[in-house]
């Protein structure tokens, strides 16, 4: 056993053990990322103390769980403040913590572990930005410009089966029903946007009766999740509106089809 796991043992102990790889010492902590890996830091010994971090793997998990590479502005957010909060820095993806004693390694551990622990946790915030958080931002929108509207109103599809849309607005001119698309994760997009297809497919017959009626297909875009083929897919049956584009989507309820 090295001299660095001998101090680990001694020092913290417990649930963490320790292997030596290559020029680390890998310290296996008791923290779990999202899927059930264990975090995993890497500690080296220096001449003028220690360097601890996670070579990359956190901010590289993360990434992994989305299409985009680029994180949104909120989970950059949310990643500066957890750094803060546990004293962690962040050098080409991969988070550091430096000390010099061997009496502050059990903190160093302790606060990286936890650290990167709670970064990874972020993808459940933007896993959980479902229709429902994301409906509530709608309303709330609707409720500022004072239109009035109802939410998840029924209609009778051609097919017989009971469609319920998420928003329902009705003006002088026309007739709006839409249907909002949210999700983190790309295979729940493509089951989304198959979703919203079938149910405007079904209502169809609510533009061909009634001209002054239109679907609209409101896509959560602060999460880049969604690909071509969804877009092109329901701009077959509907018109195609932007969470980010607020003031698009509003003219869209006032000009008649």
């Amino acid at each position: 056993m090295s001299e660095i796991c001998q101090i680990i043992t001694r020092t913290i102990g417990g649930q963490f053990s320790c292997s030596t790889v290559n020029d680390f010492v890998r310290i296996r902590t008791p923290y779990l990322y999202p899927d059930g890996d264990f975090i995993d830091l890497y500690l080296k010994k220096k001449e003028d103390g220690y360097i601890l971090t996670d070579l990359g793997e956190t901010l590289r998990w993360l990434r992994m769980q989305t299409v985009s590479r680029k994180r949104t502005k909120k989970q950059e957010e949310l990643i500066r403040d957890t750094l803060l909060t546990f004293n962690i820095h962040k050098y080409k993806g991969m988070l550091i913590r430096r000390f010099s004693k061997e009496e502050e390694m059990a903190a160093a551990v302790t606060d990286l572990s936890q650290a990167a622990f709670r970064i990874s946790d972020i993808w459940f915030t933007f896993r959980t930005r479902t229709s429902e958080s994301i409906i509530d931002e709608v309303a709330e929108f609707l409720d500022e410009q004072n239109i009035k509207f109802e939410t998840n109103k029924q209609f009778d599809g051609r097919s017989g089966r009971k469609r319920k849309v998420d928003f329902y607005i009705k003006n002088s001119d026309q007739e709006s029903l839409i249907e909002v698309l949210s999700t983190a994760s790309k295979p729940s997009a493509n089951t989304r946007a198959d979703s919203v297809h079938t149910a405007w497919s079904d209502l169809s017959y609510l533009k061909e009766n009634y001209g002054h009626a239109q679907f609209i297909s409101l896509f959560d875009d602060d999460v880049d999740i969604w690909t071509t083929e969804n877009f092109n897919l329901l701009e077959q049956v509907s018109t195609i509106a932007y969470w980010t584009r607020k003031e698009e989507f509003k003219a869209m309820l006032f000009t008649s089809t």
